[in-house]
């Protein structure tokens, strides 16, 4: 997880919101929505900058294909629904739809693939306690990776119980091999430097020229910084 510094609501997405009468009410629950494109599109792109083209949750490359638009606290009726057309509740997670293992073969090609977890495992669970929140600025203190690619959370006793059930919630656990295909690509054959991790570490909390951050940036980081 990587903090997210929310940036101002797009403008078309308040103009459109704005055209709100007695006959017609922007919405957005369970069953449907009338937040369609082009607006959903510029949200969801805007998300996508914002965040760097990583997932909210488990730090993965994303884009329009292959992400949806998440609602941190739960749209539902039942929990936020005065949220559900709240930007500062928008995040862009990983898997574009919630499949399972009915799901045909080509839709999982398409959108992903199982195990579910980040956005579409979270669901409708929000714990105002327990959720580790991408919102919140120390967020990467919660968690620690090993260079297996296991997520465990931290010893810290004040962050220890919301890191693991946050990891349970998320699926974040069925990861591993993703990241420690990324770790061991990282560092391959060579042994590095101080001076070389160092300016890793720098790189890897820097956006690209176009923009992004690196997948699974700050895993790569809390690994590197361990040879220091």
């Amino acid at each position: 997880m990587r903090y997210i510094k929310k940036q101002q609501t797009p403008p078309k997405f308040t103009e459109w919101k704005a055209q709100a009468n007695e006959a017609w009410q922007p919405f957005w629950n369970s069953k449907s929505t009338n937040f369609q494109n082009p607006q959903k599109e510029i949200v969801h792109k805007s998300l996508l900058k914002e965040q760097g083209y990583i997932c909210c949750y488990c730090q993965r490359r994303i884009d329009l294909n292959n992400s949806h638009i998440e609602h941190f606290k739960p749209k539902d009726e039942n929990y936020y629904p005065e949220l559900s057309l709240e930007y500062t509740n928008f995040l862009a997670s990983c898997q574009k739809e919630k499949i399972n293992i009915e799901t045909s073969e080509e839709k999982i090609r398409e959108y992903g693939e199982i195990p579910v977890h980040c956005g579409h495992a979270k669901g409708n669970w929000y714990d105002e306690k327990l959720t580790v929140s991408p919102l919140l600025q120390n967020c990467t203190d919660y968690f620690r990776y090993t260079e297996a690619g296991e997520i465990l959370p931290s010893e810290d006793p004040d962050k220890n119980e919301a890191a693991k059930v946050t990891i349970e919630k998320l699926g974040l656990d069925k990861l591993n091999d993703k990241r420690q295909a990324v770790i061991k690509g990282l560092f391959g054959e060579e042994k590095l430097s101080k001076e070389e991790i160092e300016i890793f570490i720098n790189n890897l909390d820097q956006r690209n020229p176009e923009d992004q951050y690196d997948e699974f940036c700050n895993v790569l980081i809390y690994v590197l910084k361990q040879y220091i």
